[in-house]
């Protein structure tokens, strides 16, 4: 992939990342508690994968969706996280432009996949507890299968715009991101172009995705609460609690989390500029949330 700078006719291959530009002197000592981190993630998430693969007793639609959120999960520590921690630790800041414009695209399609998949969780738990007799015959493998390729179909049609629009703008500011990663708006901050289409886009996309998940998980959640206030058999709303209540939890962490960056993000000007890009990287990371779920899962199995 060939861009050229508005302002020169050589061809420009690569971008330079710095991150915290005021605060470089100290970078390297980040590298140590985001390496742990980063292995902490991976790992928690890949043992899961492959608990689930080998333990035939796992082999259901649940922990199938689990295993996809846990893929999303490795994927996307995948893509951030070893470039980060080469920038720390190695001051790498280069990084092509295929590479900067796939990870933008990684990042804004996983994220809305991660949502899209506790979507169809929350209807998971949805039928479980509203239509309990009729859960085996509608959380199938096709089900999940389908559900599968829906999480992935809709947000990569979604999401493939984002990059693609910012890779057509002529670069005439340079070449160096004030980041971390490559987000649409840093590298769109380089253009002499107007970026209103671009950023208008993605809030747009991005919400409209994000929002009708939360929606239908809310609903799906509504609707749980109102079977299980009605249930008057001992221990059952314990068990129902049980069944749903660490998905709620799981879900309602990945959209605090998800809100405080959008906060931080649009408080730019009252905070620290290398805030909203710590909290960035820290959000792929800490914690593992699939893994920690799935694991907790795993053991009240076995």
């Amino acid at each position: 992939m060939a861009f050229f700078s508005r302002n020169s006719t050589a061809l420009v291959s690569e971008f330079f990342l710095i991150c915290c530009p005021n605060y470089q002197s100290w970078q390297h000592w980040l590298s140590l508690p985001l390496s742990f981190l980063f292995l902490l993630a991976v790992g928690a998430n890949i043992t899961l994968l492959v608990t689930v693969r080998l333990e035939a007793s796992l082999h259901e639609p649940m922990y199938y969706l689990l295993s996809l959120l846990s893929l999303l999960d490795v994927v996307l520590c995948l893509t951030i996280t070893p470039k980060v921690l080469a920038i720390f630790c190695f001051d790498h800041r280069a990084i092509s432009f295929p590479a900067c414009f796939l990870q933008m695209l990684i990042m804004n399609c996983f994220l809305t996949m991660e949502s899209c998949t506790f979507m169809v969780m929350a209807y998971g738990c949805h039928v479980a507890i509203c239509k309990p007799l009729r859960y085996p015959f509608i959380l199938t493998d096709q089900f999940v299968a389908q559900a599968a390729l829906f999480v992935i179909g809709r947000n990569a049609l979604f999401s493939l715009p984002v990059p693609i629009l910012s890779a057509r703008l002529r670069d005439c500011a340079g070449s160096i991101i004030k980041n971390c990663i490559c987000t649409n708006l840093s590298v769109s901050k380089l253009s002499c172009d107007d970026i209103t289409f671009n950023k208008l886009y993605q809030f747009v996309a991005g919400w409209t995705l994000l929002d009708s998940d939360c929606t239908l998980i809310i609903l799906s959640y509504f609707f749980i609460l109102k079977v299980v206030l009605r249930i008057e058999v001992e221990g059952a709303v314990a068990k129902a609690l049980s069944t749903c209540g660490s998905h709620f939890i799981l879900t309602l962490f990945f959209s605090t989390v998800l809100l405080v960056l959008v906060i931080t993000n649009m408080a730019r000007e009252r905070i620290p500029p290398h805030v909203p890009i710590l909290l960035n990287i820290l959000h792929h990371l800490i914690p593992p949330p699939s893994s920690r779920f799935g694991i907790r899962n795993l053991l009240k199995r076995f």
